[in-house]
């Protein structure tokens, strides 16, 4: 098999495994499936953020060209497309996003944060996270959706939505490359043998991650067209703290992470990616 072959492959496992995209029949039987395949397509995982972020951007743009211009037309478009990725995604983020606040919240110790996080019920813990984290990626998203006099001629677009969909695509790709490093850095911990991650977050190879944050430079480097390079540094620099953060908290709580702890890496990473480009403008 050549090398384009097996990319492919990987990368569409990699949309199988993280949205609802059907690759079903005989596309599925080719493309297969091992966990050393699964694990060789956690490199793609920034990948699949340009699909998901493309049409959360596009669904944005429409919902901006149909509504009348309004001060509420940014608040509808950023909650529509929201949806839109949870619905595209399956809630998979999200879910982890909440399993770890359950765990790290309620836990008092690295056993009892780790039997929570198995427990599929959400708890007050990860409803709060929930809340505060949708409410805080569509308030961000309607800022941005509504500044004014933004870089590039933004403001000349036949509808103020270059900017914004620049914003949302970048932060989708850029959110899913970072938290590969948490696979490189830490090790998994948790119940190894039942975790359905556990082939993709066992560990990454140099040349997978390689293959992420080529992704990422793709993303950056095409989004750079809409946005100033100077935007964007600030917003990859707070959604590098987050990651730190993240991970600090994992390392001393947990000594690992868990698949779990990946999807909430990607919801947090999102979230401070639209603060630092909102703080920048």
């Amino acid at each position: 098999m050549t090398a384009i072959a097996q990319f492919i492959r990987e990368y569409l496992l990699a949309v199988q495994f993280f949205t609802r995209i059907p690759i079903t029949g005989r596309l599925a039987d080719w493309v297969g499936y091992s966990p050393e395949l699964l694990r060789a397509s956690a490199g793609h995982f920034p990948g699949v953020g340009i699909l998901a972020g493309a049409f959360a951007a596009a669904l944005y743009a429409l919902v901006q060209a149909l509504l009348p211009d309004t001060t509420f037309t940014p608040l509808v478009a950023a909650a529509l497309s929201t949806a839109a990725t949870v619905l595209l995604t399956g809630g998979f983020h999200e879910d982890g996003l909440a399993d770890t606040a359950d765990g790290l919240g309620g836990g008092y110790d690295r056993e009892h944060a780790l039997q929570i996080m198995k427990d599929s019920r959400v708890g007050a813990f990860g409803a709060m996270a929930l809340v505060l984290a949708v409410l805080a990626k569509v308030s961000l998203l309607a800022i941005l959706g509504s500044v004014e006099g933004a870089p590039t001629g933004w403001e000349e677009a036949p509808f103020a939505s270059w900017y914004i969909c620049a914003a949302l695509w970048t932060g989708h790709v850029v959110s899913r490359g970072l938290p590969l490093l948490l696979i490189y850095l830490l090790p998994h911990v948790g119940d190894t043998a039942a975790s359905k991650s556990k082939p993709l977050a066992d560990q990454i190879s140099p040349g997978a991650l390689l293959v992420g944050f080529a992704w990422c430079f793709v993303a950056l480097a095409l989004a750079a067209l809409a946005l100033d390079a100077l935007n964007l540094i600030v917003a990859c620099s707070f959604a590098l703290l987050a990651l730190l953060w993240m991970g600090r908290m994992f390392k001393r709580r947990l000594q690992g992470f868990t698949g779990d702890c990946l999807g909430a890496t990607q919801q947090v990473c999102e979230i401070a990616f639209y603060f630092g480009l909102a703080i920048s403008l």
